[in-house]
């Protein structure tokens, strides 16, 4: 039975990747499976590759309208194709652990610059065990929130059949851009998925401000799911995510989950963790409703 399964998933996510790759190669503008496209922003002031997977069912001209998870780190060699297999995965009708849905793919090919906030200068990178020369550019997480909000957001609305429920997912630089949003910008998403954040950058300053954000920008209700892999590994970024869960743990509009993977690494802890949180995020299936 266990074999059985197991090959019934390995089929399933072999079908998922050639059903994106042909829709990639072909550029088909059918609504259906996986499909990429170009977006110029306007604010950031070149095009974007944004790779997005329908639920099987979905029809341009129907009434349904589905919720929309965004993937930062989302681009065909990132962590796009295998998000994808578990949002397919859990959606199916025999498990149904949350509703259809569509998933965004950002694709993040400058994510150094994008996903760090602006610093006075970058002389902290050698005590966090980085050469300066691998941050060519940085800090500039400001106008990709407004790129997210003013420009995918809105056009992810007009083009496809969405409501209003929205979930981000980061991980590491990406993990770090995820908090932020989720203290300056809150309203943006209404789930939080935050693996192993890089809260080092900038000598911990989102983290030194983070119940100050929370009190002049949280006005609505959210989920946080924050997982961190093996602490021996980095036991300072796990002391640096522990504390950000202390804090927003004991915001009364936040629902928080912390959850410690000992058995992954940084570099292996991000497919397991969306995993978990989807389960965490939606405990029930269909045989459990």
């Amino acid at each position: 039975m266990f074999e059985m399964k197991y090959c019934k998933n390995i089929i399933l996510f072999i079908a998922i990747i050639y059903s994106c790759i042909s829709f990639a190669q072909t550029k088909s503008n059918v609504l259906s499976g996986c499909q990429s496209e170009v977006l110029h922003s306007n604010i950031l002031n070149e095009k974007r590759t944004i790779n997005i997977f329908l639920p099987n069912n979905y029809q341009a001209n129907d009434t349904v309208t589905y919720p929309v998870i965004y993937v930062l780190d989302g681009g065909m060699e990132e962590d796009f194709f295998h998000i994808a297999g578990i949002v397919r995965f859990d959606t199916q009708p025999w498990i149904a652990r949350f509703p259809n849905s569509i998933v965004v793919g950002i694709e993040g090919n400058t994510r150094k610059r994008d996903f760090t906030f602006a610093v006075p200068n970058v002389d902290f990178l050698e005590k966090e065990g980085f050469q300066k020369s691998s941050f060519p550019t940085y800090g500039g997480s400001e106008k990709y929130m407004g790129f997210l909000k003013d420009e995918l957001l809105p056009h992810i609305s007009k083009n496809y059949r969405v409501n209003k429920e929205r979930t981000v997912i980061g991980e590491s630089l990406a993990g770090l851009f995820s908090a932020e949003i989720l203290l300056k910008q809150p309203d943006l998403f209404d789930n939080y998925i935050i693996v192993s954040p890089s809260l080092w950058w900038g000598q911990q300053e989102l983290l030194k401000n983070t119940e100050k954000l929370l009190e002049a920008n949280l006005r609505k209700k959210v989920r946080v799911y924050l997982g961190v892999p093996n602490r021996d590994e980095d036991i300072r970024m796990y002391q640096d995510a522990e504390a950000f869960y202390k804090i927003i743990g004991n915001n009364k509009k936040m629902d928080v989950i912390f959850d410690y993977m000992p058995e992954e690494l940084h570099s292996t802890v991000i497919h397991q963790a969306v995993y978990n949180a989807f389960k965490k995020l939606y405990p029930k299936t269909a045989y459990s409703k």
